[in-house]
């Protein structure tokens, strides 16, 4: 997929799934680095309004720090990335003076 223009329609889709899932921030929180006991989990929400944690694991046990770095990273960000493809694409589509 690296190097392929994403099309209006899978945009959409992107647009679609981030509207269905929480709100920002999330936040991932990993024993050890940020806090000291328990499991490792993504915070969903503000620290005053707070959504239920998210909890990630794969076959073999809970996701790692990296895996849980990034999804919430990608959760934060999807949104402003959509929109920066979109002013680009309407900025290269203006017809130059």
């Amino acid at each position: 997929m690296t190097g392929e223009r994403l099309s209006d329609a899978k945009l959409d889709e992107l647009r679609r799934l981030s509207e269905r899932v929480a709100s920002p921030p999330w936040r991932a929180m990993v024993e050890g680095r940020d806090h000291t006991s328990g499991d490792s989990f993504i915070m969903i929400g503000r620290e005053d309004d707070r959504d239920e944690d998210m909890y990630v694991s794969r076959d073999s046990g809970p996701a790692s720090s990296a895996d849980l770095d990034f999804i919430a990273t990608a959760r934060n960000y999807l949104p402003c990335l959509l929109d920066e493809i979109m002013r680009s694409r309407t900025q290269n589509e203006e017809p130059r003076q």
